[in-house]
């Protein structure tokens, strides 16, 4: 069991750092509404926050409440997302609004175990909002948190498995104020993103450095210990681009799996099949194909290596259904949908290639 009074050392330390030099600037941080705190810790859940900051008044912009986000379209959702990547988060942020507002009048619950339930917000996420927005004395454990606990304490280990995590956890609940729990939540994710990196930690300017079994034993960057490798899957696909008229043809993809409900390029396994995609698709073999450089993309588990092929037709297409799953997308008109990094910025290319040659 941890000793109180070196808990209760650590919060104070963490408290008096923060006072002078922790953040307090942060765009959630000037209405620090149960709401408002919601999306951004939703946001920063594997983000960082010079991202985020560039996403989030937008965002709110766009949904000022939890009702006028549970009634948007998920479109206009993932379209607003597009680019912050891990898409299930939109889709469950608004899966949850719709709840919340059903439920429980467009108010996020207070109690921790009921704030657990809505889709996408976990033990760590929820006690962060009730933390931060309602100054409950909840423990947190993100990523920043995990590194700075297993530093001062020497938790070795991969914090991913179930006895680091349950330690960690421990550790974290201890450690968390009665009073001033927001400020300490605040002051302890600051400390992991600003000193306590994860490479070339600042231990000379930590509060916490004197007290930090880690640095006394000159192994910091050792600690916490890295996820065991294993071996990366690649997986290999041909984006079938067809254009027509400057439009091009794009997919919404299943609401699970990778790009989850955003609008992509149809795919294929092989350039040879395009000709016969397009037959049976579209009911035009295209009237010329071009193979674009492939590119690649990195997932959390996996290795995406596409090839897009322009396929370019002339007729008006004659097989395309399932209405609300395709769409003829304009790149000099873009529609306000959720699209996936790669696919934004091959469109983009469209549309440049375009305009050159229209100059």
């Amino acid at each position: 069991m941890m000793d109180e009074p070196f808990a209760t050392d650590i919060a104070s330390a963490l408290l008096q750092w923060w006072d002078v030099h922790g953040r307090k600037d942060l765009p959630w941080q000037y209405d620090p509404s149960p709401y408002r705190v919601w999306v951004s810790e939703i946001m920063l859940q594997q983000t960082q926050v010079a991202t985020v900051e560039n996403y989030f008044d937008r965002f709110m912009k766009s949904f000022s409440t939890v009702s006028e986000l549970a009634n948007a379209d998920i479109d206009r959702v993932l379209h607003l997302w597009s680019g912050l990547g891990y898409y299930a988060r939109a889709r469950n942020l608004h899966r949850a609004a719709g709840i919340i507002c059903d439920q429980f009048d467009g108010q996020l619950p207070i109690d921790i175990d009921v704030l657990r339930s809505l889709p996408g917000i976990g033990r760590s996420t929820a006690g962060a909002i009730l933390a931060l927005a309602g100054d409950q004395s909840q423990p947190i454990l993100d990523g920043n948190v995990r590194r700075v606990l297993a530093r001062l304490f020497l938790v070795q280990g991969w914090p991913g498995s179930t006895a680091v995590s349950r330690e960690l956890w421990q550790i974290s609940e201890a450690c968390t104020p009665a009073k001033r729990a927001g400020n300490y939540t605040q002051a302890i994710m600051d400390l992991g993103a600003s000193i306590c990196t994860r490479r070339s930690p600042n231990c000379p300017d930590c509060p916490l450095s004197i007290r930090c079994a880690a640095r006394r034993m000159a192994i910091v960057e050792q600690i916490p210990a890295p996820r065991p490798k294993r071996d990366r899957p690649r997986r290999e696909v041909v984006f079938v681009m067809v254009l027509r008229d400057g439009d091009v043809l794009l997919q919404k993809r299943p609401d699970s799996g990778v790009w989850g409900g955003l609008w992509c390029f149809p795919e294929t396994d092989a350039v040879n099949n395009v000709f016969e995609w397009c037959e049976n698709r579209v009911g035009i073999s295209p009237d010329r194909i071009e193979v674009r450089p492939k590119i690649q993309h990195a997932f959390t588990h996996f290795d995406l290596s596409m090839t897009p092929v322009e396929a370019h037709i002339q007729r008006p297409p004659g097989r395309v259904s399932e209405e609300g799953q395709w769409l003829w997308f304009d790149p000099d008109r873009p529609a306000e949908i959720g699209l996936a990094a790669p696919v934004a910025r091959l469109l983009k290319s469209l549309a440049t290639v375009q305009a050159s040659g229209e100059s």
